[in-house]
């Protein structure tokens, strides 16, 4: 009631033109003054639109705004803005299992925003469905993409729960939450989160879950990655007193020290970082991204043959008529390809403004239009290197290279310490891990390779299964092999600007 009336007083002073100081910081100080009203940060958000569509800000009534907004006013007002644009223009989502030989379509339509898409292929990926194509498109204010999805099978979605979680993260629903959330959040204050990064080893995992038992810690998850020489790994962990957060700060400062100590492993050119947190933390894999990428890990320590043999395809160019850089990526399929390009591209505040993936066969093809996010192409050969560095980075820290091992058995503290241990006393090195507990089961997938880098053989693993149990530990088949990176790309624009043509038709700048 207020609200409507203090909205319609403003709007009748803007067509009146009194604008003056005194008669805004009036009507500001009576908004602040129902302040205790569900809809007052939402009123703050009206009264800032309104002025603002007709573009008739007076000096009197932006400086006072402005003045206000310094320590409460800002967020809110910024916030209950795009609220209200989100609640005008709310997001549609499409989902079609009919058109599709083989996947469900799914079809967004939205408001754009910074990282938009990012959140989109999250939410698709933490259902643990496989994009084979998907095509985005979001120049200007509006995001529009449309993804082809399987299950894990390779079969339609169709599971009522998901399709039905899939619209409520989506659609219309999602304007009830902040549109101002980071992507991927997950609050909780159940556990302790540990972030630790350094040099990789062989034994590490053993000798920090190791520490983690001493100090009667229970993991709960981990996450795992390693990549060129460097490890990085989240994990969350319970006081087994309490089953809950550790509290303690004399004990979450000693496994600070301790697995510092254990992360150092004498390697004193690049510094080990632990990091002891119980507050809301960036979701498990972007955080992974970012730390690696922070510790710089796509600066290669080595360019022998073989990891030439391995590197995914990655090529940045300028399309000098739109502005665009236009970056192609052909490397071997593999689930989560796609959200980890996009995390990479976002982290490093590039906007894609078109995007057509297809990874319908063995190998995926990616293609991006993008502009870093004041507005710019990539500038320089330096630049345009980096980027390069970083998508081949992104795309080879999740690749499963080594056997793959998966366990599934009762929990209980220490588990995963014992089971390293055995990797350990049998020349095994963990390449990447992914250790979770639902229902007092612990679900771990390990992937591992001799200590050399070399195959393990057939008496190595039975001689682990036999010492964890045949029963509980599967064995998930071989190391794989390389790829030829030679298919035909795809494009966009039905295969008319392919990756090696633009320089050819004079549309792109290139830096070679």
């Amino acid at each position: 009631m207020c609200g409507g009336v203090l909205l319609r007083s403003l709007w009748g002073l803007h067509t009146r033109r009194e604008k003056t100081r005194h008669t805004y910081k009036y009507i500001y100080s009576q908004v602040c003054y129902f302040s205790t009203s569900k809809n007052a940060t939402f009123i703050k958000g009206l009264i800032f639109v309104v002025v603002a569509a007709y573009h008739e800000f007076s000096e009197p009534a932006m400086a006072y705004i402005s003045e206000a907004n310094m320590n409460f006013c800002s967020h809110y007002m910024d916030d209950e803005y795009e609220k209200l644009f989100r609640r005008l223009n709310p997001p549609r989502v499409v989902i079609d299992n009919e058109s599709g030989k083989s996947a469900t379509v799914i079809r967004v339509d939205s408001a754009n925003k910074h990282g938009i898409l990012l959140e989109v292929v999250q939410i698709l990926t933490d259902l643990n469905l496989i994009i084979t194509k998907a095509y985005i498109s979001s120049d200007g204010g509006w995001f529009m993409d449309v993804f082809n999805v399987t299950d894990q099978d390779g079969n339609k979605v169709t599971d009522e729960a998901i399709l039905e979680y899939i619209e409520k993260s989506l659609g219309p629903e999602s304007c009830v939450s902040s549109p101002m959330r980071s992507v991927g959040v997950k609050q909780t204050v159940d556990h302790t989160t540990i972030e630790l990064m350094g040099s990789d080893r062989p034994g590490l995992l053993s000798e920090v879950s190791a520490v983690l038992t001493n100090l009667k810690c229970n993991i709960v998850s981990t996450e795992v990655w390693t990549h060129n020489t460097r490890a990085a790994a989240v994990m969350h962990v319970t006081d087994d007193e309490t089953g809950s957060s550790i509290t303690d700060l004399k004990k979450l400062s000693l496994i600070k020290e301790l697995l510092c100590n254990v992360l150092g492993g004498g390697n004193r050119k690049r510094v080990a970082k632990t990091i002891v947190t119980d507050e809301v933390t960036t979701h498990t894999d972007r955080r992974l991204h970012q730390m690696m990428f922070d510790d710089r890990d796509y600066e290669r320590v080595s360019d022998d043959e073989f990891d030439e043999k391995q590197r995914p395809n990655v090529n940045v160019v300028n399309w000098s008529d739109k502005d665009y850089s236009v970056v192609t990526i052909q490397c071997k399929d593999r689930p989560k390809l796609l959200f980890d390009t996009v995390c990479t591209l976002t982290d490093m505040q590039y906007v894609v403004f078109h995007a057509n993936v297809n990874a319908e066969g063995p190998e995926a093809y990616q293609e991006y239009y993008i502009r870093h996010i004041d507005g710019s192409p990539v500038k320089s050969d330096a630049e345009r290197q980096r980027v390069i560095q970083c998508l081949e980075a992104a795309i080879e820290r999740r690749v499963s290279e080594g056997l793959k091992l998966e366990l599934c058995t009762t929990d209980r503290i220490g588990l995963l310490s014992d089971v390293t241990r055995i990797f350990r006393e049998n020349s095994l090195t963990v390449t990447r891990a992914e250790v979770t507990t639902k229902g007092g089961k612990a679900v771990n997938t390990f992937y591992v390779r001799g200590a050399s880098g070399c195959t393990v053989d057939s008496k190595t693993i039975e001689s682990i299964r036999q010492a964890i149990g045949n029963t509980i530990l599967k064995v998930k088949g071989a190391p794989e092999e390389s790829v030829p990176q030679d298919s035909p790309t795809r494009s966009l624009f039905g295969g008319l600007f392919k990756s090696r043509s633009f320089v050819n038709f004079g549309l792109v700048k290139s830096y070679s």
